[in-house]
């Protein structure tokens, strides 16, 4: 599924956002920026190491901050490490709304054309599915609106489940 806001284009993609050929792909993480489970681990398993040694060298971040490192031997030039929690990992709506524009700033910063988000704070966060697609849209939405260097955003849910969650908000707008 694909929508055109202004010159962006945005996609709902499900599947492995490690496997996305992007420009950077984006990391739920931590404000410690440790990288153990959920899109975080994967992306240190695909990865390697060096992400996370990198991620952690710049932290701790305040949450709804974020980071940029490479992305090892992952397809993307670029990791952006959210900080969408603390080390209690709980979020919510204000975390994931500041940590999606920390985002959207920092590729803007690099003059990214093209980026591949997961829903952030919904795995190990615990975060309403539906509730984070509202926020992010929203939030992307806002950012396509004003200058902004990225053509392609790319939501990259895993499972059925999360990728349904923003097709129906989508379908709503």
């Amino acid at each position: 599924m694909q929508r055109r806001i202004e010159a962006v284009t945005l996609h709902l993609v499900e599947g492995d956002i490690c496997d996305r050929e992007v420009d950077a792909i984006v990391n739920a993480a931590n404000n410690h920026l440790w990288m153990g489970g959920g899109v975080a681990g994967a992306i240190k398993r695909r990865g390697g190491e060096e992400v996370e040694r990198e991620a952690t060298a710049q932290g701790p971040i305040a949450i709804g901050e974020s980071v940029v490192t490479t992305a090892g031997k992952l397809k993307a030039a670029h990791v952006i490490h959210a900080a969408v929690m603390g080390p209690d990992l709980v979020t919510n709506a204000d975390y994931i709304r500041r940590a999606t524009l920390s985002v959207l700033a920092r590729a803007n910063d690099l003059r990214l054309l093209s980026i591949a988000f997961p829903a952030l704070g919904t795995g190990v966060g615990g975060f309403s599915l539906h509730e984070c697609a509202h926020i992010m849209l929203d939030a992307v939405t806002q950012h396509a609106k004003s200058q902004t260097s990225l053509e392609s955003v790319e939501f990259v849910l895993f499972g059925r489940a999360a990728y349904d969650a923003f097709a129906d908000v989508i379908g709503q707008e």
